[in-house]
């Protein structure tokens, strides 16, 4: 019975021990992982002002407001080697320079100012690539000049070219470009005419197979007639049309882009972006004003879209669905209703690609397309950013 006594009151000793050494291995492991998110948030700039932590998907960073903010913008235009001569509005005399002194801002969160050290750091080795039409090349100046202004002094290497151009940090191995494919789908010259394969991409697509980084954008071209038309005919299937209904081309051809997607790109390494399609702004019915015939002029944004304005497009919705269908979907990067809300943000005339003459007739030469640098794309990348690092 002593015996019974004994060894049960050991096993309880040894009980009590193993309970003991678990707590004490619990502790050193939750202290252990603590600290080490602790250090992986130090390593992100201003995590807590990303999106929410508790409910990520509450915060829809397409959503908000322009606010002023006088520490914007963020870089000078005479201090980035690549902006383009029309889109260097304070070069050619723009005389105002409120529109560059306003940051989108969520309604439910703060997004994360943009870090260029840190974007380098994270994508040292690697590469980024634009493809689309000039909004598209007007982004990749507008991402260059915000890297650039974090590392002047860090060693760069410009590539120019058409259909490619490339800019690189050479500090950090990290390639920036822009490839130009307004429709993404090949054209093809056949007997002198050009023809916008709806159903082949292959031409474009093997500049894009080993990117790690890439973000589309394209609308534009796909609704030109007239000189502006890109092409003669369209192909699809082996046929070809002197003309269609411009929104089913257009699904067919971004139809096209999303299988070559699927088939073609590691998504295990590659990071796939679309941008939706940029707004215009020749039609001040968009935003009340009786007296200007578009751009030219406007100083500020407006506070909310009127009934007129397009806060989507039938090119989004569209693009939309093409993504939804994906066996990956790309992500989508919906700048379309932030942006219509800055009808101060376009060159109008302060543009280099204008004449004197032209300059003198903004009613019929302004800029109303393509934006000032810096300026709104600054924002485009900063949600880029955002959506790259943090969502």
């Amino acid at each position: 019975m002593g015996c019974s006594n004994s060894s049960s009151s050991s096993s309880s000793r040894n009980v009590v021990s193993i309970f003991v050494l678990l707590a004490f291995l619990m502790l050193r492991y939750f202290s252990g992982s603590a600290a080490a998110v602790a250090v992986g948030l130090r390593r992100r700039p201003r995590p807590s002002r990303g999106v929410p932590t508790d409910q990520p998907s509450a915060c829809d960073v397409f959503s908000g407001s322009w606010v002023r903010d006088d520490s914007y913008p963020l870089y000078q235009s005479l201090s980035c080697p690549v902006v383009d001569a029309e889109f260097n509005c304070q070069l050619y005399g723009r005389p105002d320079t409120d529109y560059l002194r306003y940051r989108w801002r969520p309604a439910n969160c703060e997004l994360p100012r943009f870090d260029g050290v840190d974007l380098l750091t994270r994508m040292r080795g690697k590469t980024i690539m634009f493809v689309g039409d000039s909004l598209g090349r007007n982004q990749w100046e507008s991402l260059v000049c915000m890297i650039h202004s974090a590392v002047p002094q860090s060693p760069t290497q410009m590539i120019g070219g058409d259909p490619l151009s490339t800019f690189k940090f050479l500090e950090y191995g990290v390639s920036v470009s822009f490839y130009r494919a307004p429709y993404l789908v090949n054209i093809d010259v056949v007997q002198g005419k050009r023809i916008l394969q709806l159903d082949d991409i292959s031409l474009n697509g093997g500049a894009w197979r080993e990117t790690d980084v890439l973000i589309f954008n394209s609308g534009h071209w796909w609704t030109h007639k007239g000189a502006l038309q890109g092409w003669d005919y369209m192909g699809d299937g082996g046929a070809y049309y002197m003309d269609m209904d411009r929104l089913i081309a257009f699904q067919k051809g971004m139809s096209t882009w999303a299988n070559w997607v699927d088939l073609n790109i590691d998504r295990t390494r590659t990071r796939v972006f679309f941008q939706s399609t940029s707004p215009t702004h020749y039609n001040p019915a968009e935003w009340d004003n009786p007296v200007s015939k578009n751009c030219y002029g406007e100083t500020a944004p407006m506070a909310r879209l009127n009934n007129t304005a397009a806060s989507d497009t039938d090119q989004n919705r569209i693009l939309r669905a093409v993504i939804g269908s994906m066996s990956t979907p790309a992500h989508f990067l919906d700048i379309t209703a932030l942006s219509e809300l800055r009808k101060d943000g376009h060159p109008s005339i302060y543009s280099g690609d204008l004449t004197p003459e032209q300059r003198v007739n903004p009613d019929r030469s302004a800029d109303c397309s393509h934006w000032c640098l810096p300026g709104l794309p600054d924002t485009w990348n900063q949600l880029f950013y955002t959506a790259l690092f943090y969502i």
